[in-house]
């Protein structure tokens, strides 16, 4: 999953569907949740997903309120539409995005 900044960020998420995944390089669940979403990524080509990392992107992290990561957020043309938070197997995660998918 790409790394993006904040320019990134907005163009990626202005166009269809976007999974985003708020993370840090010292989380360990984070890193726990990083090879799931790879493989559910495989699962879903018409999804871009992409990782921002919020000690990096702090206004980011600031405008979408993330208080605790990791969290995962469902955008739809530069909407966020859904969102959800801490490690969870891949059938959760994919249960997420199959209920957000409109």
């Amino acid at each position: 999953m790409k790394i993006v900044n904040r320019q990134e960020f907005e163009d990626v998420i202005k166009n269809g569907y976007t999974l985003v995944d708020f993370y840090a390089d010292w989380c360990g669940p984070c890193k726990m949740l990083a090879p799931i979403l790879e493989e559910v990524k495989d699962e879903y080509p018409d999804i871009d997903f992409i990782k921002v990392n919020v000690d990096n992107e702090s206004e980011l992290a600031s405008t979408y309120r993330i208080m605790s990561i990791p969290a995962v957020f469902l955008f739809k043309d530069g909407e966020m539409i859904a969102k959800t938070g801490g490690l969870q197997p891949k059938e959760a995660i994919k249960a997420f995005i199959d209920s957000n998918l409109k």
